[in-house]
């Protein structure tokens, strides 16, 4: 009774609610900063604690390693041992806090011999020599740009996550407004899928995506693995439910034992939360749809549940933070923030002249506050893309002021991660040392992109580029892109928590070049 206490100590009245609702669908949005972690991991250990769920059937499905190494440690420390996944029956594992692919990836191993006499395929973890040889196929060019590389990639990772097979790919990239990619028409870019999907199966490899396709090909085709898989889901997490990917969630209503789309699933013990305001993976299939319907589709629900207290940010960063989505044409779908902090510093802002002295000027404001006693590692930098990124290496550098530089390096392929790293993030996420590197070793200033920083927090943020342009990037065509970009200003803003300083440079030389415009989020 005593650790059932200790559970629910320190939380606000919704997320109480949201912890002690047990059975049945339940919904959360989560505001940035509202303490979404929190709330998931203490409702899960206050489940297993109060013996209303077995842990070995327990599954939380995240977006990262990192999130998922978090999650476990979080329930290590409210006392309910955490798994990274299996089948195993009965006790002697616990609640399995894992990404999508990789606890597709343990079931897909357990079950494999049963239904199919093949060894087990070999998982590319670079799918661009494949992408060129398939390239190479369908066209006859020897001698691919791997920009050109890159480019088909990202569509045939964006068809496979959208469930797009290859004889409808035509028909629904001109459904749907795609863009050719590297200037493929929509039929020969499908020659190159297939292509891409003729060379993997000839040399018995898959991709990550093919881990969530053959998990679901399993359950649909497999009614004893099914069943099995099945089984060891009794309650079901999605955490960033507003970044599932139409793959990702036929998945997830297939552990649960739904059908068709309109059918109802057997299993209605599945809690989602996310945040629509928060949806910034729409360029890769990611859709805030089904978290808006979730109502719909798994109505009535036990419990729909707000959370919009922030308690990472300042009344001034809330604000601005608020502001931002205001103009928003869907901000019904937003949660309006309310800090629940004390008056901090109001948000800077700096026109620099040129793009060198916007990364000088930042990285001499880092210093100071530095000497004013916080550690670099409390610092920050975020950009749009990563072709901001070497300017404000050089400049700190120049300081004498150490960094290590986040870079977007693919959605989908950085969700799995082998088992070392795993446990490493693990040990980091509990405060432990894995490398023996030194606790006063502070790793430096970050800098990464905005994409690359969802999910972090600093005590300082320097969001530079606001200008048109570069936030938002380009010129967006469509105002679903010109939406993408908002979300994206929103999530660069809420990684503040004490001070926030935005700065754009008027031009990129500053020799008669165009002047930028300040971005018209601001």
């Amino acid at each position: 009774m005593e650790q059932v206490q200790g559970i629910l100590e320190g939380l606000d009245d919704q997320q109480r609610k949201a912890v002690t609702t047990l059975h049945g669908p339940v919904r959360i949005i989560a505001g940035a900063g509202a303490g979404k972690t929190r709330t998931v991991t203490r409702r899960i250990a206050y489940a297993c604690a109060t013996g209303a769920w077995k842990p070995e059937r327990v599954l939380a499905v995240t977006f990262s390693v990192k999130a998922a190494a978090e999650m476990r440690a979080r329930l290590e420390q409210l006392g309910v041992a955490g798994s990274t996944g299996g089948l195993a029956e009965g006790g002697g594992r616990g609640v399995t806090a894992a990404t999508f692919h990789s606890a597709a990836l343990r079931q897909l191993n357990e079950v494999w011999t049963d239904v199919c006499e093949a060894p087990f395929p070999h998982l590319i973890e670079d799918q661009r020599d494949v992408v060129s040889r398939a390239i190479t196929r369908a066209t006859a060019i020897a001698d691919i740009d791997p920009l050109i590389v890159r480019d088909v990639l990202a569509e045939i990772n964006w068809a496979k996550i959208s469930l797009v097979p290859v004889d409808d790919y035509a028909r629904i990239a001109a459904m749907v407004g795609r863009q050719n990619p590297a200037g493929l028409d929509p039929a020969k870019f499908a020659d190159v899928y297939a292509a891409y999907e003729q060379e993997k199966t000839s040399r018995g490899e898959i991709d990550f995506d093919d881990i969530l396709l053959l998990v679901c090909h399993i359950m649909d085709d497999f009614p004893d693995e099914a069943a099995r898989i099945r089984a060891s889901i009794g309650w079901l997490t999605v955490d960033e439910y507003q970044d599932v990917s139409p793959l990702q969630h036929r998945l997830l209503r297939l552990w649960l034992g739904g059908g068709a789309e309109d059918d109802r699933v057997l299993n209605r013990n599945i809690c989602v939360v996310g945040d629509p305001a928060q949806t910034i993976y729409s360029f890769a299939g990611a859709s805030s749809w089904d978290l808006l319907q979730f109502g719909e589709e798994f109505g009535p629900l036990a419990a729909d549940i707000n959370l919009n207290t922030d308690y990472r940010s300042t009344p001034e960063v809330v604000t601005l933070a608020n502001r931002v989505l205001a103009s928003a044409p869907d901000r019904g779908d937003y949660l309006r923030l309310v800090s629940a902090r004390e008056p901090g510093r109001r948000v800077g802002r700096i026109a620099y002249d040129t793009d060198l002295q916007e990364a000088q000027g930042v990285a001499a404001r880092i210093a100071r506050l530095i000497a004013q006693g916080a550690k670099p590692s409390d610092c920050a930098i975020l950009t749009r893309i990563n072709a901001q990124q070497a300017a404000f290496v050089s400049a700190l550098r120049a300081l004498g002021i150490k960094c290590r530089v986040r870079r977007d390096s693919g959605w989908q392929s950085t969700a799995l991660a082998d088992e070392m790293a795993s446990k490493r993030a693990l040990l980091e996420a509990m405060g432990l040392d894995p490398s023996g590197m030194r606790q006063d070793d502070d790793p430096g200033v970050t800098i990464s992109t905005i994409h690359a920083a969802k999910g972090l927090e600093f005590k300082h943020v320097f969001l530079i580029g606001c200008s048109e342009g570069l936030l938002p990037f380009g010129a967006p065509e469509s105002s679903e892109a010109l939406e993408e970009e908002r979300r994206l200003m929103y999530v660069g803003i809420t990684r503040a928590e004490d001070s926030l300083q935005l700065s754009y440079a008027k031009t990129k030389d500053g020799y008669g070049a165009q002047q930028r415009r300040p971005s018209r989020f601001l």
